[in-house]
């Protein structure tokens, strides 16, 4: 893992071994300035991948050769035969826990250890938490934006910044909220529930119902086989009745392919709705083919829709499934669930909201796994303390200035529950409680003294990783995710809120 770094980290690290201060105890905090997408907070994450990172972080012999390689030839080789000794069994970490929502300047995580080990981290621990963080929050927003009953599948495997920031989007899209994703390796490597039917393709292959093979089916109580494409052309000819259009309207490619899929998938039968035209073909056509299956015990699991004013087609779905329902004596028709994907955005869930809809799951891709609003998150990772003395970046870009010193970090709440403010102390002061009146200064506005009393006081960090090893269980994926949702759902709704929140004092 140790090669994943920056050319000038190694550098550094030489200037640090060549004037003997390598081995000088030191500190770096990991933190963003500024909260992402207008917002007021970020979810954290990518704490497991940067603590397996740490656990393996080395450099082999081939790490060295390389090494060797690049760098000035006046390197002293001694420096290579030390770098070949480094691991992380001096290094500790503490962090707030990932899924935490994390505001600005406050850090993540803090890193203790040696000074050239701290130095070389800082690439490698800010490669897998900034992206991870991004997306996490994205995903986040999308579900706040959803509501917590809607369905949300991540499917940007095809529009992602290649595999590796593919599989990243599905895991941490998952910790952000989302229910399940369309990437098979994702599923398989992270335990992410997968979903898929059919797309655009699989329909457009078909011409007519005599390429429909096999076609029978047996009804799901048992008995003979039954040819479902002549039933579902005898329910076609019912339905366009009810429907009043012409049977002739409705595309018998498309039948067929329904047929097909449903004869193969008799128990998890998706239409998708929009090859040809939704009204006139697509819904004639599984409404024939939902209730040819219906007629053998079976029940179709959903539409989806790919096109086209998606909230106005899903109310006029669910009505023509209500009306079917009622004419033919089938109550759970008119509760298909309707999927919709296309480019789905986040003014895309506003426009569904402000219309209103029938929709009851959305796929998302492109808007999610690339973060068009905001690419990077901006994380960054300064040292604040060496040798026991604190470090203070002082710049003419004031936002860039850092906070110098260790910290402990307290998450005040107030009567209600809510987080009202995140508090840094150094690590000497003594801790706050609550009902204590405390005097403390914004960031922002530092010549202000304020007083808040906080009704509970939580603190943040919780050290994960000592001695080379991970020292804290860590939670599994679902339980990060939940943890995501109770950290969102405890935010005020003024903090909580998308569009012009309220500042989150630290």
């Amino acid at each position: 893992m140790a090669p994943l770094a920056d050319l000038y980290q190694v550098s550094m690290a030489y200037g640090h071994w060549r004037a003997g201060r390598h081995r000088a105890p030191a500190a770096a905090e990991l933190f963003f300035r500024r909260p992402p997408f207008r917002g007021s907070f970020a979810l954290g994450a990518g704490l497991a991948e940067g603590l397996r990172g740490l656990r393996a972080f080395r450099f082999s012999a081939a790490d060295v050769a390389y090494l060797r390689s690049v760098l000035p030839s006046t390197i002293d080789d001694a420096f290579f035969d030390y770098l070949a000794t480094l691991d992380a069994s001096e290094v500790t970490v503490t962090a707030i826990p990932e899924g935490s929502v994390v505001f600005a300047r406050v850090p993540f995580l803090q890193v203790k250890g040696p000074l050239l080990v701290v130095q070389l981290l800082e690439t490698t621990l800010l490669c897998l938490i900034n992206y991870a963080s991004l997306v996490a929050t994205n995903a986040a927003r999308f579900r706040l934006l959803a509501g917590p009953d809607m369905k949300l599948i991540e499917m940007g495997l095809r529009r992602a910044q290649g595999p590796d920031g593919a599989l990243s989007a599905s895991k941490y899209s998952y910790i952000g909220g989302f229910d399940c994703t369309s990437n098979i390796l994702a599923g398989k490597l992270y335990g992410i529930p997968v979903r898929g039917t059919i797309a655009h393709s699989f329909i457009m292959s078909f011409r007519c119902l005599e390429e429909v093979q096999p076609r029978e089916l047996p009804p799901r109580a048992g008995g003979d086989p039954v040819d479902l494409a002549d039933l579902a052309v005898s329910w076609l000819q019912k339905v366009c009745d009810l429907l009043q259009t012409p049977p002739s309207k409705a595309n018998q490619g498309e039948l067929a392919a329904f047929v097909s899929y449903a004869v193969t998938f008799p128990c998890d039968f998706q239409g998708l709705l929009d090859t040809y035209c939704v009204r006139r073909s697509g819904l004639p056509n599984f409404c024939a083919v939902a209730l040819a299956l219906h007629q053998l015990g079976y029940q179709a699991i959903g539409v989806r829709l790919d096109s086209g004013d998606l909230a106005q087609q899903s109310k006029e779905i669910r009505r023509v499934f209500q009306a079917c329902g009622a004419h033919f004596q089938v109550p759970w028709f008119g509760t298909i669930p309707i999927a919709v994907s296309n480019d789905i955005s986040e003014q895309s869930l506003e426009e569904f909201r402000r219309e209103g809809s029938e929709i009851d799951m959305i796929g998302i891709g492109t808007h999610l796994v690339t973060c068009p609003l905001q690419p990077s998150l901006g994380c960054v990772y300064k040292l604040v303390e060496v040798n026991g003395s604190p470090c203070l970046k002082l710049t003419e870009d004031e936002e860039k200035m850092t906070i110098p010193g260790m910290k402990a970090i307290y998450r005040l709440y107030d009567a209600a529950g809510h987080p009202f403010m995140d508090l840094m102390a150094l690590e000497e002061e003594p801790s706050p409680s609550a009902g204590q009146e405390l005097g403390i200064r914004v960031l922002g506005r530092l010549e202000e003294t304020t007083k808040v009393i906080p009704s509970t006081v939580e603190p943040l960090h919780r050290t994960y990783f000592r001695d080379g090893q991970v020292c804290e269980p860590l939670p599994s994926l679902p339980e990060v995710r939940t943890h995501a949702q109770v950290s969102l759902n405890l935010l005020s709704p003024a903090h909580r809120r998308l569009h012009e929140p309220q500042p989150y004092p630290v």
